[in-house]
């Protein structure tokens, strides 16, 4: 791996935490969960950025550490840890390889906390224990005409008494190649608008059920982006997640948190991109004495320092809150829209630093500059964010 020679540094270890931000069982899965990705992710960044796949080894790896299962019920078979937890996780791994912090990120703050919050006692007997253990679960909200529109579905579901049946594609659906079950949106009765939008379970093998075509995509590309197609899916009625007509709240309420962890994926990215940058820049020598010792490099390190740190409380705020059952709305999208731009400045200081060493593969910064540019996309476009803090501000 390109960057762990003598000549191309990589700062390791933890982020410190700068006095009470965390307590010490909150460093301790900061720090675990770092060290996991420096060991067993880091030598791989590189391969699954070029061939665009994560390892199915890596996954099992993953399920094993228990990342992807961490506010399951230790009764069936979780973590049993809070919401914050699994945005330190997200945030550790990011660090690393943002690829594979959202294949986690989607399994938590998305299907998991879906599941948790209107899965009925069966749905989560039946799907909760293989979400904590071997199954990849996917969101599929997303369609053609409706990315901002979120509510706007094309998707249809039709009742035939023991089963429903969807018929529709979804597009840019997160860990499609991996995973085994699915959130799937669609409308029940499109005469009555959002009020029809109703969220079912749909398992990969279900008849009708199909993975399209894989987008090749500017960043995370290990992270699989796909769409999905229902020709007539039978659906059995019992996989129907909280109320029929009222799938419209499991999406905002989910995407809500799930903008937390988006965030602590931008605050982990660019983490890393200073990480490689700060040992660099006391190597790299220009007129002979390290970069590092030019001011107008420390300046432009300490701002990009101090903002990093900005975005990381605005993250870890938004998730105390939840925690506490505290409104968060406004909160999570201030987190997402700042700590996604925050991600793209750093990154690219990082790729200045690095001068001409940044622009090539060799070298990681080039890699987690591209993975920044999707922060301001998914989940929410920044624009969204500002409408939703908007909203709240003018009540």
């Amino acid at each position: 791996m390109a960057d762990s020679s003598p000549e191309r540094p990589v700062l390791r270890g933890a982020v410190p935490s700068p006095l009470t931000i965390l307590s010490g069982e909150e460093q301790l899965v900061l720090d675990s969960v770092y060290a996991f990705a420096d060991r067993e992710i880091r030598p791989l960044v590189r391969e699954m950025d070029e061939h665009a796949k994560i390892p199915r080894s890596l996954i099992d790896q993953l399920f094993a550490l228990g990342v992807m299962g961490i506010e399951i019920p230790e009764s069936l078979g979780g973590g049993g840890a809070s919401f914050f937890h699994a945005v330190l996780a997200v945030e550790a791994l990011s660090r690393v390889d943002p690829s594979i912090a959202v294949l986690v990120d989607v399994q938590n703050t998305l299907v998991v906390n879906a599941l948790l919050r209107w899965g009925s006692d069966d749905v989560k007997s039946r799907y909760l224990p293989k979400l904590a253990s071997t199954s990849v679960g996917a969101y599929a909200l997303s369609e053609a005409g409706s990315g901002s529109d979120a509510f706007a579905l094309a998707s249809r579901a039709s009742d035939r008494g023991d089963h429903w049946a969807i018929a529709g594609r979804k597009l840019w659906i997160t860990n499609a190649v991996e995973a085994d079950l699915f959130i799937v949106f669609a409308n029940v009765n499109p005469e009555t608008g959002y009020r029809g939008i109703t969220a079912f379970l749909v398992e990969r093998e279900f008849p009708g059920f199909a993975v399209g075509k894989k987008e090749d995509k500017l960043g995370i590309r290990a992270s699989s982006t796909c769409e999905l197609l229902f020709d007539e899916c039978r659906v059995p009625s019992a996989n129907v997640l909280g109320e029929v007509g009222k799938g419209y709240k499991v999406a905002i309420e989910t995407l809500n948190e799930g903008r937390i962890g988006i965030g602590a994926q931008m605050v982990g990215l660019a983490q890393g991109a200073l990480d490689h940058t700060l040992a660099y820049v006391k190597e790299r020598k220009q007129f002979g004495k390290p970069i590092a010792e030019f001011q107008a490099v420390q300046h432009q390190l300490a701002r990009a320092a101090t903002e990093l740190h900005a975005a990381r409380l605005m993250v870890y705020n938004a998730a105390r809150l939840r925690d506490q059952g505290r409104p968060f709305l406004a909160e999570a999208a201030m987190c997402k829209l700042f700590s996604s731009e925050v991600a793209e400045r750093v990154t690219s200081l990082a790729v200045n630093l690095f001068g001409g060493y940044g622009f090539v593969k060799d070298y990681p910064v080039e890699k987690l500059y591209r993975d920044a540019k999707i922060g301001q996309i998914y989940e929410g476009t920044s624009n969204l964010q500002l409408q939703t803090i908007a909203k709240q501000l003018l009540g």
